[in-house]
């Protein structure tokens, strides 16, 4: 069962209505994505922006809609499969994460468990995708579609090794790992920008879900934590320097494909570990 929204988070100064996951690194103002303006070190409100002092080139990453591509994709196909599951009920069943499947050889199950949901609770996949957009909207236009789709996979493949460790026979359903792989993500990415990530949304967002997955019943502890920390270690060789390069792609990519191969291993080897 996936967590729920923060409902206490800074709001954007120039724009109240918006959240602001970022700080102005020159006048430490909250600013929404919007109006974070990219600079070699961290970033600029618009008005520090636009001081005669800062000769130094910044981008402005505007959340456009082709920023956020794989997002909305992503959504489209979790969208799609709550669908299908309400027109055929026992379709979670050929799909759930399961120790015992995937060592008879169902190995799909831990890349297709991460786009199902419990279709007889609609706040499940509501959570879900709201949190999925309102990350990826946050996310994706700074690093780039094929860097998300990276740690989104890695939160996946990592929520998936932890619900296996934690309970190999149980099913288990939901995007919720590769959800609080975004949050781990985004920590890192926002530490990386010289923002403290517990002052700002984000980090009471985690806290918020963590305490959630520890009190509710029903969830998948190794499943939100193991994609905590499987989004996080993606993120971790991102933008060391001013401007991200091909190496940090192909790393991050790295990281994701050996979480899977944990994953799998996990659910043919559970028994035996």
């Amino acid at each position: 069962m996936a967590a729920g929204p923060s409902q206490t988070q800074t709001t954007c100064y120039r724009h109240p209505d918006r959240p602001a996951p970022i700080g102005c690194s020159r006048c430490g103002r909250p600013i929404c994505i919007d109006d974070a303006i990219d600079a070699p070190v961290g970033y600029l409100c618009p008005e520090c922006a636009r001081q005669p002092s800062h000769v130094q080139r910044v981008e402005r990453r505007v959340s456009r809609a082709g920023d956020a591509r794989a997002t909305r994709g992503l959504l489209a196909i979790i969208v799609v499969v709550y669908l299908a599951q309400l027109a055929s009920p026992t379709l979670w069943q050929y799909g759930a994460l399961n120790g015992p499947f995937i060592a008879a050889g169902e190995w799909w199950r831990i890349v297709t468990s991460g786009f199902l949901h419990s279709q007889g609770l609609i706040l499940h996949v509501a959570f879900n995708g709201y949190l999925l957009y309102q990350l990826g909207r946050m996310i994706e236009p700074g690093v780039g579609t094929s860097r998300f789709l990276a740690l989104f996979f890695a939160g996946l493949f990592g929520g998936a090794a932890g619900a296996l460790l934690l309970d190999w026979s149980a099913f288990t359903i939901g995007a919720s790992g590769a959800v609080f792989g975004l949050m781990g993500a985004a920590l890192v990415l926002l530490r990386r920008r010289g923002i403290n990530p517990w002052r700002t949304s984000i980090g009471t967002l985690v806290i918020i879900n963590l305490v959630f997955t520890v009190l509710a019943p029903g969830v998948s502890l190794g499943g939100h934590v193991g994609g905590l920390a499987g989004g996080a270690l993606a993120a971790l060789p991102m933008f060391r320097s001013s401007r991200p390069d091909g190496q940090e792609t192909t790393v991050a990519w790295v990281v994701a494909g050996v979480l899977g191969v944990a994953a799998l291993g996990l659910g043919v080897f559970g028994p035996v570990l």
